[in-house]
């Protein structure tokens, strides 16, 4: 039978809740296999899993409570190996890796930001920093809306305006939080996001960080600024955290 992984952690990791669920419906028994220093927290693999609602809780609910007692390296929902021999057999080949990995997390927790900007505020104001712009709209609502080539080239000045807004407030946001944390992982470009970045930071820093965060929607109030976490440090399991998540090795 397929074995899902949930995380891994030390072979000195506390000793998980009796009788713990995971996945599944039933939900699976969670249990340890171990391998030299490490060990997978794991379950039988349902046939057919999806990332419904409760499975999706119950993979973060087995998380929480093996993170609450020391370092864990989270796998992401739906990580699943052949057999019990498959993931021992990728802890004794990568242990230095994972190692290394634990205790680099431990003790921090993964905050991810997004970012997007309020449309009628972001162009009031490119409006107001380009008097190109601004003349050319006054133009056209002198002339009754303007010709079609008038609101065309309007509309592209505007455009690209935001455009080159948007990169350069991705840029401030992330030199304006990357002093709080100890490291920073860029997440996949998506529709709607001007930034989707996440950041490790130490359990001590996180006011800070949060701080930092406020000190952004304050300086930048077209900004849309959205936090998620404390969460299991999900973009930090590999060393090269700004990679492709396609380019780093399998887990």
């Amino acid at each position: 039978m397929s074995t899902y992984v949930y995380g891994i952690a030390a072979s000195s990791h506390p000793a998980l809740p009796k009788d713990m669920g995971g996945v599944g419906d039933p939900a699976r028994l969670v249990r340890v296999l171990t391998e030299g220093e490490l060990e997978a927290i794991v379950s039988d693999a349902p046939e057919g899993l999806r990332p419904k609602r409760n499975d999706l809780l119950a993979h973060q609910h087995v998380l929480s409570e093996a993170g609450a007692s020391g370092a864990v390296l989270p796998m992401r929902f739906g990580s699943v190996a052949p057999d019990d021999a498959a993931v021992t057999g990728v802890l004794a080949e990568r242990a230095e890796h994972y190692l290394e990995r634990l205790r680099a997390l431990d003790g921090r927790a993964e905050y991810n930001v997004k970012a997007s900007h309020n449309e009628e505020a972001v162009l009031h104001r490119v409006m107001a920093e380009s008097p190109e712009i601004r003349a050319l709209a006054e133009a056209n609502r002198q002339g009754g809306g303007g010709s079609y080539e008038q609101r065309m080239q309007l509309g592209e000045m505007v455009a690209a305006a935001v455009q080159r807004q948007e990169a350069e407030d991705a840029v401030d946001l992330r030199h304006a939080l990357e002093p709080a944390a100890e490291a920073v992982s860029a997440g996949p470009e998506s529709t709607g996001w001007l930034a989707n970045v996440s950041f490790l930071v130490d359990h001590g820093a996180a006011e800070v960080f949060l701080a930092a965060v406020e000190d952004v929607r304050k300086s930048h109030p077209h900004l849309d600024v959205r936090v998620n976490g404390p969460l299991p440090p999900y973009s930090f399991v590999e060393p090269g955290p700004s990679e492709p998540a396609e380019a780093r090795p399998p887990v």
